[in-house]
């Protein structure tokens, strides 16, 4: 039965077009042949041959409980036939059978960015068996197999670099064009392309089916599979036009007395192609949103997005960048910064836990030489203790480390610190004595800020952030985002509760990115992943996932919706009103029931091609060119580096009290050097070269004028700093000249702090825009 099905759909979509048209054709050619018996026998089959699979349909959808407007169109081809009509009928069969081709045609249109990411999946690979190389399907790859990928060749699975360094092209998976470089022991994912001039040699983490690429393409196959509500919707519209037709008919018929009046009607009114206008237009934008690395599975999640009201957020990975980083290293007794890391490393090579890698990381960069641990134990969520060099190393939560003793003034006073701003304190004891701590920061993505707003802008009523994170952190972010509400503390069934409470008020969408987040993100209205590689478990369970790992995508998805849904409500308004405006010609006689099949035609045709600029972006976005690109890439990298230095005033004036005269003296004589030679020069080029670009793709009157000034405010300070340090006496600063300088330093790191966060978020996105823009 299933069989007979597809059959009669295929035939209806491929064979039935060329045959109406034949026919019509060949009717005309025997009419004007004379021979108008022919004619109407060969229009006469061609409508049969249209009606028959039309019927199949309607009964179908009747038995179902279900009518729409097929009915209009079967009783229109019907009562062609009834009444001899022959050549309304078969312009009939053909305005259907063309508009199913015409729908075929653009759901492959709109279908074809969704189907290229699962046509170039890679089929084979080549492993290395016994030194030799052998190409295998990429199913039989598995974990540990050394595989080589040619240059441009797609990576069959996720693996980990053998070669020195690697050239990539990642933009399949990140959205970001341009290579990139991976070194020797760093993680590859499938999907991405070997853009360097020579092979690739690799170790396969995964097998093929768990690898990113395979991940991305299960949730394409969704997209590809799913239905939109909005047919439903469309059918919704078509409940009411039925009766509304059929009474129209029934006027025509009584006021002229004549059924060929009342078929004109049927036939004016006749939208079968005009309803497929709603899908077309939702799979047009979930084509549009693949392009610009977002999957949507389906219509029904593009068209209930767009109605979202309620957000709630998560923040880790979500808001933040989900990458902790090591930013400063307290040291308290003899050990100095890089003995404190390398043994907090050593320890940690052992440690499952989050924070352990960057840690490691951290050590790897400065070249430290780490020492296998022996005699390990670990408490989860508290800390781990272990042996290194024959000394006894504690890392993890201030109380596990002390072991019940008082906390010193230096670990309450970072404590405090770190609730005040959202960083992380791990702390170290060797041989029983607290050493020092390592402060880590997952720092707030650049475009976390910009993307609330914008949310709001587009429509979201409430915004939340959820965590687990301690209160006194969470709100630190929660107050930079500027949400509505921060709920800390929450574990995974808690989030849940959360979203199913905000389901009561709204519309809700959810956004995350753990594993701790899939429950949630199933029970939104909409669940939104950022799932940049393909394979949670949060991405499986979301309806919406952020291939590209930016959190501003999701204002992109949200238009793009919205859009779709407005395009696809035009249609069947507008497609609707010119068939009334058609019926009550035919009412009052004006259209013979041949011409109103061809007008009908024409307005389908119109919604269909209305329903199709849901293809197209919609909204002008900034535009730039590579040469602002290699702008943006310079000054965020100038930034990355000039950070650690900013983040180093505030760590001088915490410690500025606590030091000698000399060595406070030393301090900040280097400090000011970095402020003199290194951050105002790049302050100076970025006001010449950066604010120029940023102003012609902004517009409107000096929009950069209050980033230029905060320029002055901080060179002013910088003066203010150099002439306090002229004025020192020889031996160092005396108490008064202490409290004078940490005013200085704290105002400087107050104020370098948020103008660097305005100009990542602001201004130096923007100009990447000009590249994503292109996408």
């Amino acid at each position: 039965m299933q069989e007979k099905r597809v059959w009669i759909v295929r035939f209806g979509r491929r064979g039935l077009p060329a045959l109406t048209l034949a026919g019509l054709a060949a009717g005309a050619a025997a009419w004007l042949a004379h021979m108008p018996r022919v004619a109407d026998l060969i229009w006469a089959a061609s409508t049969a041959a249209a009606l028959l699979p039309l019927a199949y349909a309607v009964v179908r959808t009747l038995l179902s409980g279900r009518a729409g407007v097929d009915v209009i169109a079967l009783l229109a081809m019907g009562g062609a036939l009834a009444l001899h009509q022959y050549l309304a009928g078969a312009v009939i069969a053909l305005m259907l059978a063309g508009g199913q081709a015409l729908e075929a045609f653009a759901d492959a249109l709109a279908r074809r960015e969704l189907s290229s990411l699962v046509e170039r999946s890679p089929r084979a690979a080549h492993r290395y068996e016994n030194g030799v190389l052998a190409t295998r399907d990429v199913g039989e790859i598995r974990a540990g197999d050394l595989l080589l990928v040619k240059p441009g060749e797609v990576l069959p699975v996720d693996g980990v670099v053998t070669d020195a360094f690697a050239t990539l092209d990642e933009s399949a998976l990140t959205g970001e064009a341009g290579p990139v470089e991976r070194r020797h022991g760093e993680r590859v994912f499938s999907g991405t392309i070997n853009s360097g001039g020579a092979p690739l040699n690799m170790r396969a983490a995964a097998a093929a089916a768990q690898s990113a690429y395979a991940g991305i393409v299960r949730l394409v196959e969704q997209a590809q599979a799913s239905k939109a509500p909005l047919v439903r919707l469309a059918d919704r519209y078509a409940m009411l036009f039925l009766p509304f037709t059929l009474a129209i008919a029934g006027l025509a018929w009584w006021l002229a007395g004549d059924a060929t009046r009342a078929l004109a009607v049927l036939v004016v009114a006749t939208p079968c192609p005009l309803i497929l206008a709603a899908p077309v237009a939702m799979v047009s934008g979930i084509s549009r949103a693949a392009r610009r690395g977002i999957i949507v599975k389906g219509g029904g999640a593009l068209e209930v997005l767009a109605r979202g009201r309620i957000l709630l957020l998560d923040k880790t990975g979500t808001v933040t960048q989900g990458a902790p980083v090591l930013t400063h290293i307290e040291v308290f007794g003899q050990h100095d910064a890089d003995d404190l890391l390398r043994l907090a490393a050593s320890l940690d090579m052992v440690s499952p836990h989050v924070l352990a890698r960057p840690i490691i990381k951290a050590a790897n960069e400065r070249g430290l030489d780490l020492a296998f641990p022996s005699a390990v134990s670990e408490e989860l969520g508290a800390g781990i203790r272990g042996r290194i060099d024959g000394h006894t190393v504690a890392l993890g939560k201030s109380d596990w480390i002390l072991e019940g003793q008082p906390a010193p003034s230096q670990i309450r006073r970072l404590r405090r610190r770190s609730l005040l701003e959202g960083s992380s304190s791990v702390f170290v004891a060797v041989d029983g004595e607290p050493a020092g701590a390592l402060i880590l920061e997952d720092p707030l993505r650049p475009d976390a800020p910009y993307t609330i707003r914008a949310l709001r802008r587009v429509g979201f009523d409430r915004i939340v952030m959820l965590t687990g994170d301690h209160p006194d952190v969470a709100q630190v972010v929660g107050a930079v985002l500027g949400v509505d509400e921060v709920l800390a503390e929450r574990r995974p069934a808690e989030k849940l509760e959360a979203v199913e409470t905000a389901r009561e008020t709204g519309v809700t969408v959810m956004v995350g990115d753990g594993i701790n987040d899939a429950p949630a993100l199933s029970a939104a209205h909409v669940g939104v992943a950022m799932g940049a590689r393909g394979a949670t478990a949060s991405s499986e369970a979301a309806d919406v996932v952020l291939i590209v790992d930016r959190l501003d995508r999701l204002i992109e998805a949200v238009r793009i919706a919205r859009r779709s849904r407005s395009i696809a409500l035009q249609s069947i308004l507008a497609g609707m009103l010119l068939s009334a405006a058609g019926m009550a010609l035919a009412t009052a006689g004006m259209l013979a029931p041949v011409m109103g099949a061809v007008l009908q035609e024409a307005i389908d045709v119109l919604a269909i091609l209305n329903a199709l600029r849901a293809l197209g972006g919609g909204w002008r976005q900034p535009s730039g060119n590579q040469a602002h690109v290699e702008l943006s890439q310079q000054y965020r990298a100038e930034h990355k580096e000039l950070l650690h230095g900013v983040r180093h005033i505030r760590q001088v004036a915490d410690q500025l009290e606590s030091m000698s005269p000399l060595d406070a003296r030393r301090e900040m004589d280097r400090l000011y050097v970095f402020l003199k030679e290194d951050l105002l020069p790049h302050e100076e080029a970025e006001d010449a070269a950066v604010y120029p670009v940023v102003a012609r793709l902004i517009g409107g009157q000096d929009p950069t004028a209050t980033m230029s000034r905060a320029h002055m405010e901080i060179a002013h300070q910088v003066r203010v700093l150099g002439r306090t340090l002229q004025d020192l006496p020889p031996e160092g600063p005396e108490r008064d000249d202490v409290r004078e300088l940490r005013g200085i330093l704290y105002g400087l790191s107050a104020i370098l702090r948020l103008h660097f966060a305005q100009e990542e978020e602001s201004y130096l996105a923007l100009i990447d825009e000009g590249r994503s823009s292109r996408a």
